[in-house]
């Protein structure tokens, strides 16, 4: 792969993670401050390191192994540095099931901030979509029937990836609803909560949080060395805003807007490649540039 697309993925996986992860860094930040400066400084390291390699570098790792079983452990964290056509073969065959459950999963994901998520209303059709949020459900059962009546005729495990996609949007938005209870619950202080207790509060949200950006990059490309990069750069840039900027960083009231966007761009794009659409590696990174940097000028406008 050349250097200059090397380069736009890992910068684009970077600035993904972190427009994507803008609430959790903003939940982080306001339990943070209601726990003693020792038990910030843990979760500032060890955390920084638990959110790196046990969940954005793990689970993706764990997801080519899944859908790859044949190229075993080791072959699924290299298998993109690899010459050998039979891996190559391997990862071909599978991502039609990994592109349309991330993407399934991202679309979703989109129609519920379009139809039923309070927002800073960015663009006008926001407001129409938000009126008529109960077509939220009726709007994602027929696409996800559409998604796996095509599916079906092209590629079944196609179809069953859109089906996987889909109930783990239902299933992770679970956890988040609890994980938001549950940020509710420490920055009240109730019961007294101890600061490991807290910390392990805040890794069990920063996982069910960062779902949306790890299966997000699968759309930029299929490397998990990349991903570890870029994702890992992303938090560490997050972590630091946590601490240092996080005021600042509230005050760009529409860079939510231009991560949801981005993952409805994502989505499509992922699923177009289920379907067989080769797109360009350097098409996801670009679309998503532009996108955020859409909505980071407006917000700069509205600060002003």
């Amino acid at each position: 792969m050349h250097i200059i697309n090397v380069l736009l993925i890992i910068v684009g996986l970077a600035i993904f993670e972190i427009v994507s992860s803008i609430d959790n860094a903003v939940i982080n930040a306001e339990i943070l401050d209601t726990m003693s400066a020792r038990g910030r400084k843990w979760f500032l390291l060890w955390g920084f390191l638990f959110a790196v390699f046990a969940v954005r570098g793990l689970l993706p790792w764990i997801i080519i192994w899944a859908t790859n079983p044949s190229l075993g452990a080791i072959g699924a964290l290299t298998a993109t540095f690899s010459n050998d056509p039979r891996i190559a073969e391997s990862i071909a065959q599978s991502a039609p099931l990994l592109l349309s459950g991330g993407g399934m999963f991202l679309v979703f994901l989109f129609l519920h901030w379009l139809f039923l998520e309070p927002k800073q209303i960015g663009l006008r059709h926001e407001r129409f979509f938000l009126e008529q949020g109960i077509w939220f459900y009726g709007v994602t059962a027929v696409l996800l029937s559409v998604v796996v009546w095509y599916g079906l005729q092209t590629n079944p495990m196609m179809a069953f990836g859109a089906v996987i996609g889909s109930t783990a949007f239902f299933i992770m938005h679970g956890f988040k609803e609890n994980a938001e209870r549950a940020e509710e619950k420490l920055k009240s202080g109730e019961g007294n909560r101890s600061d490991l207790s807290k910390i392990l509060y805040l890794e069990i949200i920063d996982a069910s949080f960062s779902i949306d950006g790890i299966l997000g990059a699968f759309a930029f490309t299929l490397s998990v060395p990349y991903i570890l990069i870029g994702n890992g750069i992303g938090a560490f840039v997050l972590r630091e805003l946590t601490v240092k900027n996080i005021d600042t960083i509230k005050k760009y009231v529409f860079l939510k807007n231009g991560a949801m966007y981005a993952i409805g761009a994502l989505s499509v794009i992922m699923l177009l490649g289920a379907f067989g659409h080769q797109i360009p590696e350097w098409v996801s990174p670009l679309v998503m540039l532009v996108i955020v940097g859409y909505f980071f000028l407006k917000s700069k406008r509205a600060i002003r």
